[in-house]
């Protein structure tokens, strides 16, 4: 088309496609909630399985959320966001990631209607965040404070937080207690303030074979490594600890060096050198009188001698992850130059090191009564039940981590969703102007959770919705403890089932999905493409590829 008797100017490349306006917000939401549907029935203690096939082969059986939606390869950039809440949950608080996908999922499925009536994105965003901000502040007051030191009460939190999980009903009781036991191991606390490192001091080490009674929490570290030589000693008691990051053996020159040797006797002096260095390194290790040495580099063949005459036990090339835990366990510093040791360095609070055969492979126990970092031992029939536990286990963690760091509890199984979205409603009909429909849609979004909870265990939802909906209309000072028993689908007091939820779960659950659904509403043009640099210019000339929209899709 000529305008003014000019050609139009092509500003976009023709291989681009571009969708913008409220196009593009509803293919957004539409993303979202196909997302949202595919973990809907992963939620509460009667979860269905997903089986996923990944690219590689392997086959993936769990009901857990983030691992499931890790999984899925999308080409939608509002799906990838998606995706990216549950991970941002999982990372910040272990647990809640099914929620958090669900609810993100309704809520922008809740501003769908007021798109389609014309009404701008910033207003309905706005009408969002004033009522994730009421929410909060309510979530709040109705928190219920927990005493960490009530081993009791801690553990009922952990037991419960496995009971909505694939395995609850294969979980011997110990397990829970490994799990709190866990954290207070690593928990440390200085000028006032706790910290808890469960990534880099707690290990899980699954080990096919064996019953799930044979879980066990070790205080130390167990590595899969064997002595290197047969003569050294397996069985250690009190033992003192060394710890190296170098090679015990001839350091060798960083660029290829050439020797040419015209006499016999001259080789000769280049081998004794060579030992001579060796010799060096050892005699200043064992001027300390340690009883194990423990290195991330290799041990020479001569080296090992050195070690052995001395009844020195060795081991060689652990990980950096491992050093750091045995450094923790045995209060030892890792050291560069062997030159440089001294005293204090040595690691003197190990109660045993041990090696035991467990299958086909030996492990090296490095235990202390005072350790500060723990292994997670599990055993099972197969990889498959191996990998659910260990994913079950790090949302226990989490979960007893989140309670010690901060102690506040909310109640579960939909009574807090439920309570927050009475109050929102309540509080809506006080807002004037058009605002109060968006801060409204809050507080219907948020009974997706009860609502799920109630079809995943096959109850009446009508019935049972409008049966909870009740308890809270009622109001008084106890009615946010109502909720749904996600094993038989009817109306609780949460107290009574002692299904109480650490409170920082619930906070970030609903700051996560709000702010996320508000920045996909935000989004009003989408724009794919590839840059074809390498095929001459832009401008779809004839170096161009032919336009594929299949390529391009999403």
């Amino acid at each position: 088309m000529m305008q003014g008797g000019r050609p139009p100017i092509l500003v976009l490349n023709t291989n681009t496609k571009r969708e913008s306006g409220r196009k593009a917000q509803l293919n957004n939401i539409q993303a979202a909630k196909t997302v949202a549907d595919v973990v809907r029935t992963c939620l509460g203690p009667k979860a269905m399985l997903k089986m996923i096939l990944s690219m590689s082969g392997s086959v993936l059986l769990t009901a857990d959320g983030n691992s499931i939606l890790r999984e899925i390869d999308v080409s939608s950039p509002a799906a990838k966001s998606m995706i990216e809440l549950s991970r941002a949950q999982d990372e910040e608080v272990g647990d809640g990631t099914t929620s958090v996908t669900i609810l993100s999922g309704e809520i922008l499925s809740a501003a769908e209607p007021w798109l389609e009536k014309n009404m701008h994105p910033r207003t309905i965003i706005m009408g969002y965040t004033r009522a994730l901000t009421d929410a909060l502040e309510y979530m709040k007051s109705i928190a219920v404070p927990v005493d960490i030191n009530n081993r009791e009460q801690m553990l009922n939190i952990v037991k419960k937080c496995l009971g909505t999980k694939f395995v609850s009903g294969y979980f011997p009781p110990h397990i829970a207690e490994m799990s709190l036991d866990a954290v207070r191991t690593v928990l440390v606390e200085s000028e006032g303030r706790r910290d808890i490192d469960i990534k880099r001091f707690i290990r899980v080490e699954k080990i096919p074979g064996g019953t799930l009674d044979e879980c066990a929490l070790i205080p130390g570290v167990v590595i899969n490594k064997d002595v290197t030589h047969t003569g050294m000693k397996r069985r250690i008691e009190k033992p003192r600890v060394i710890l190296l990051d170098c090679n015990l053996e001839y350091k060798k020159g960083e660029n290829m060096t050439n020797i040419e040797v015209t006499k016999p006797e001259h080789w000769e002096q280049i081998m004794q050198q060579e030992e001579e260095h060796v010799k060096k390194m050892c005699d200043a290790i064992l001027k300390l009188k340690p009883n194990l040495v423990l290195t991330e580099k290799g041990v020479s063949d001569l080296a090992q001698h050195y070690f052995v005459k001395a009844g020195v036990t060795v081991l060689r090339r652990l990980k950096k992850t491992d050093n750091d835990r045995v450094a923790r366990t045995v209060g030892a510093t890792i050291v560069h130059d062997p030159e440089d040791l001294k005293e204090s360095d040595v690691g003197t609070k190990c109660d045993l090191f041990e090696i035991k055969k467990i299958g086909d492979e030996y492990f090296s126990y490095i235990t202390s009564s005072q350790a500060k970092a723990c292994t997670l031992l599990l055993r099972g029939a197969g990889k498959d039940i191996l990998n659910e536990i260990e994913r079950n286990l790090q949302d226990a963690l989490h979960v007893a981590r989140n309670v010690a760091l901060e102690p506040l509890l909310l109640p579960g199984g939909g009574a807090t969703e439920m309570a927050v979205a009475t109050k929102l409603a309540e509080k809506a009909k006080t807002i004037a102007g058009v605002e109060q429909y968006p801060y409204a849609l809050i507080g219907q979004a948020l009974e997706v959770i009860p609502r799920t909870l109630i079809q995943n265990c096959g109850a009446n939802v009508v019935r049972t919705m409008t049966a909870l909906r009740a308890k809270h209309a009622a109001g008084g000072a106890e009615s946010h403890f109502w909720g749904v028993d996600g094993e038989r689908g009817n109306v609780r007091d949460m107290r009574e089932l002692g299904l109480l939820e650490p409170a920082a779960v619930k906070v970030q659950t609903l700051k996560t999905a709000v702010e996320a659904a508000c920045m996909l509403l935000k989004v009003d043009d989408i724009v794919s493409g590839l840059s074809q640099k390498n095929n001459g210019a832009g401008g779809g000339g004839s170096g161009q590829p032919a336009f594929n929209p299949e390529d391009y899709e999403g």
